[in-house]
């Protein structure tokens, strides 16, 4: 039985996000939502719950439908409330009264921590934050579960239970899950929906089987479009042809002969549709040369937290031109230390204890919440001043990575975080470093995004130490792994060994 059902739904916001999308959800389906960030992966979540209409088209829901949606960010009103009164209160009011029990089964079934339960929402991470919005809406036995970015500010730990959770959950009501975490998608859905602007795409796939057969689906269209062009084109030139014949000779039969072979030519030519092309806006990393074989080496270093408690001893290290060094841990073991200390390292004239860089050593920086970024400039002149490109050559490039001229005015602190995740790339690629440090850089990066750094990072040879809880990532890029451990710093074969102790 469909809970729900799209009928020919189009939403325009000065441009069409999606036109014509014809969709059935229904019971125990589990949906992958995939589209560049600002296609309309959160609008269209927000029309399923009935928050937001569609510019045309109908939305039919079966009769007392329950929709939860789980947006990015914690509403204001639940900062002040206790992990345990968030979920309460999520109970109409009179359910609240006796069910308690309800509150504990649910924050059982997340494992939270009982000292995490009287907290405040403002005190807990980014993280708990999340799984406490999943399990507020779970808490009230949802008939559709609608989930929007579920896996951002979480650790590895946490992706991982999410998606234990998910599979294990003992109901059938559907879920809708818009991520750029491909490998969460394949873990939890088996449907698979490409938003686009043109003609939306479906297929009964999780991601990966389902971005292949997308692939083919484009490969199709454009040998399609360029044989109905090509006929176009013949039947142009038959017409001229004709035309030509029929002036020359006065044959009346010519001439409408020709005219009619135009208009089969003109129908064929508006029958073509473009095919999709996704713009995810150029990063493109450059890699200034080197001739220093090693570029940083490590001997007896102590990683320290904040408060200056021992995280992790690194007895020798070294990091050769070339080498992309993947930094795994369980969240806490000092990944983000380990990064800040070899940032600071590679700031300071003389280095630090222990860490020698190499002279000729051009560094670029990755912070996982974008701090490198002025938040009260504008992205114009941030890159104008920090790159001294001249006004025009500095809106170019800006308008080359995904900016329009009104965002490039904005505050940086008033952009979404895909927009400063892009432009921290943007500056990172026109620094031209040699070396890249990089800590969780395809936070808020979509999946064309993704698999173009990916692109830029193999085609640049790049040198880089990489902090990043993003699997498909991590497996493209790597080709040394490394794992904090037990308070050390040791070499593994590959990230499988780090996520299978993980989820066990």
């Amino acid at each position: 039985m469909a809970a729900l059902s799209l009928r020919n739904v189009t939403v325009i916001a000065h441009t069409p996000l999606f036109q014509n999308l014809n969709l059935v959800i229904g019971e125990g389906d589990r949906l992958g939502l995939v589209a560049a960030n600002g296609a309309g992966k959160s609008t269209l979540l927000k029309c399923l719950a009935g928050l937001a209409e569609p510019t045309h088209g109908d939305i039919v829901r079966s009769r007392g439908l329950r929709v939860a949606l789980v947006e990015q960010d914690v509403p204001v009103h639940l900062l002040d409330l206790s992990l345990h009164d968030v979920l309460l209160q999520a109970l109409p009011p009179v359910e609240r009264e006796g069910q308690e029990w309800r509150v504990d089964m649910v924050l059982d079934e997340f494992e939270a921590p009982a000292d995490l339960r009287k907290l405040p929402m403002h005190a807990l991470s980014g993280g708990w934050q999340r799984l406490a919005l999943i399990a507020r809406a779970w808490i009230t036995e949802p008939d559709l579960l609608l989930l929007d970015e579920p896996t951002n500010h979480l650790d590895l730990e946490k992706v991982f239970k999410l998606e234990t959770w998910i599979n294990a959950a003992g109901y059938t009501a559907p879920i809708v899950v818009a991520s750029h975490d491909r490998d969460f998608l394949d873990a939890c859905t088996m449907k698979t929906l490409f938003l686009r602007p043109e003609e939306s795409v479906s297929f009964a796939h999780p991601y990966h089987r389902a971005r292949a057969l997308l692939d083919a689906h484009d490969a199709a269209a454009q040998t399609q479009r360029d044989k109905t062009l090509r006929e176009a084109k013949r039947l142009r030139q038959s017409a001229s042809a004709l035309r030509n014949v029929g002036i020359n000779s006065g044959s009346d039969a010519a001439q409408v002969k020709s005219a009619q072979i135009r208009r089969r030519a003109d129908a064929l030519e508006q029958s073509v549709r473009a095919v999709h092309k996704e713009r995810p806006g150029k990063i493109r990393l450059a890699n200034r040369g080197t001739q220093a074989r090693v570029l940083v080496a490590l001997e007896n270093v102590t990683v320290q937290a904040p408060d200056g408690r021992k995280l992790f001893a690194i007895p020798k290290l070294d990091v050769a031109q070339g080498e992309r060094i993947v930094v795994l841990g369980r969240n806490g073991a000092g990944k983000s230390q380990f990064v800040r200390l070899l940032h600071d390292a590679m700031r300071a004239s003389d280095g630090l204890a222990g860490i020698r860089t190499s002279p000729s050593l051009a560094l670029g920086y990755v912070d996982q919440d974008m701090a490198q970024l002025p938040g009260k400039d504008t992205a114009h002149d941030f890159i104008l001043s920090q790159f001294r490109l001249g006004d025009q050559r500095s809106r170019a490039v800006l308008a080359e990575a995904g900016f329009s001229i009104e965002r490039q005015s904005l505050p940086i602190a008033k952009l979404s975080p895909g927009q400063k995740a892009r432009l921290g790339l943007l500056a990172l690629r026109l620094s031209e470093p040699n070396f890249y440090l990089m800590d969780e850089p395809t936070n808020h990066v979509d999946i064309p995004g993704r698999e173009q750094l990916e692109s830029e990072i193999l085609d640049a040879q790049a040198t880089c130490i990489v902090v990043s809880h993003d699997r498909s990532f991590v497996k493209t890029i790597g080709t040394r792994f490394l794992l904090i451990e037990k308070g050390r710093l040791r070499e593994i074969d590959g990230p499988e060994v780090f996520y299978e102790s993980v989820v066990g």
